[in-house]
């Protein structure tokens, strides 16, 4: 075990389920395979878990991480901030709210230090974080302003093979075609690329399209025609990756979902969560795309209705931890792969304000993230066996092949529909 990572594991908001999956893994050793973990919250918590789940595991408190020995069992950083006696269980609150705060400054500053390479978290309730004094849209948005950003982030949302990044996020759906624009689906064309890079190869871009039927040729809708359609054209001419798109959306996902695609970019939040969450809901996670620091969680909130009832699955919870340790951050990617992003792209950073770090604002291009406009928060997810370099065609692409026999793009590996 001593030749494994070490890894925080944050307990995750008090009032939800975070703590008894953190002690369902504990109970069935699922850590040691991954990580030499280090369990990040009040020690009670810990331990009302594990009661919650009717188990007990060896564990101790450590006041810095150079205390731990994990023949011991599992070592605890307590922060002491929690009374079990005091949560008010199934609901968001501030007092629960302010721990989700600390677990995360806490899981922050051990990065920052290099006493851990990265964490993983129980949920977190943004409402209770929020209602504790967070300004920022997330955790997400948190972090970035931690780790002094200038690059694009985002949440990356991931389901066995398939990733999906988002050009929009959390606005409303009426404000989603005058937030689409050429720097936002770049953006996020270029975190996908980025992104599969790092994991180990060069990924296979789908871009989805906006309207009913890719917009019928600007017919019904001139967002592929004006926007998509030629945004496509310019990465893929300045960087030759494999993107290729629009796709009517309401098809993608059957091939997508079928391997004929390794990345699928969105316009909106829903577009790609209902597909992903549909098909495999307990096999999503959320990995916080383009941080320095590996970071990871369930793709599930804090299921207040199951807190403690030890009903809560930990599937998601599981899939958090093997690609955890796949991600790279983005000063380990390749030298060549930075040297290109920036010079196909730009380096286009945002100055600092009001102390706050820059970083590209997914939501609301040209708005700073901590600005009163509003703030990017983009959600995601993952799981092992990431990324197969397979070739196959999924039911969309035999449904294509059937009604478009003599279809030009017929045997291309860039995913068997053709883009309007």
């Amino acid at each position: 075990m001593s030749e494994k990572p070490i890894l925080g594991v944050l307990l995750g908001n008090s009032a939800g389920v975070g703590p008894e999956l953190v002690a369902m893994l504990a109970l069935r050793d699922y850590y040691k395979d991954y990580c030499r973990p280090v369990i990040i919250g009040d020690l009670r918590m810990f331990e009302h878990g594990l009661k919650v789940v009717g188990g007990g595991v060896p564990h101790y408190v450590v006041n810095d991480l150079s205390e731990c020995d994990w023949s011991k069992g599992f070592p605890v950083l307590d922060l002491k901030d929690q009374d079990p006696a005091q949560v008010v269980y199934g609901e968001a609150n501030a007092y629960c709210g302010a721990s989700d705060l600390r677990q995360l400054d806490t899981g922050i500053e051990l990065c920052k230090a290099g006493k851990i390479e990265g964490f993983v978290f129980g949920p977190f309730h943004k409402g209770a974080m929020k209602m504790a004094g967070l300004h920022d849209e997330s955790e997400h948005t948190y972090l970035a302003h931690a780790f002094s950003l200038t690059t694009p982030f985002c949440e990356v949302n991931m389901m066995d093979e398939l990733m999906t990044v988002r050009a929009t996020s959390h606005i409303p759906i009426s404000e989603v075609s005058a937030n689409l624009t050429e720097t936002t689906l770049r953006e996020a064309i270029e975190l996908g690329e980025i992104t599969g890079e790092s994991l180990g190869h060069k990924p296979r871009i789908a871009v989805a399209a906006l309207n009913p039927h890719c917009g019928e040729f600007g017919l019904c809708g001139r967002e592929e025609v004006d926007v998509i359609g030629p945004t496509i054209k310019k990465v893929v001419e300045e960087t030759g990756w494999n993107v290729t798109g629009p796709y009517s959306a309401d098809t993608l996902f059957i091939s997508a979902l079928a391997g004929d695609f390794d990345v699928v970019v969105t316009m909106y939040h829903d577009q790609g969560q209902i597909a992903l969450k549909l098909v495999g809901f307990q096999r999503c996670i959320t990995v916080a795309g383009g941080q320095p620091y590996p970071i990871a969680t369930c793709a599930h909130g804090t299921a207040f209705d199951k807190v403690g009832k030890a009903s809560v699955t930990t599937d998601s919870f599981e899939s958090a931890l093997p690609p955890e340790w796949r991600w790279r951050s983005a000063e380990r990617l390749p030298a060549e792969a930075v040297e290109r992003r920036e010079s196909c792209f730009g380096e286009e950073k945002m100055e600092p304000a009001d102390g706050h770090s820059p970083g590209h604002h997914r939501d609301l291009p040209g708005v700073h993230p901590c600005g009163p406009e509003g703030l990017r928060l983009l959600e995601g997810a993952a799981h092992p066996g990431l990324f197969p370099h397979h070739h196959r065609r999924g039911a969309a692409g035999l449904q294509h092949r059937l009604l478009h026999p003599d279809c030009p793009g017929q045997g291309q590996r860039g995913g068997p529909l053709q883009p309007q």
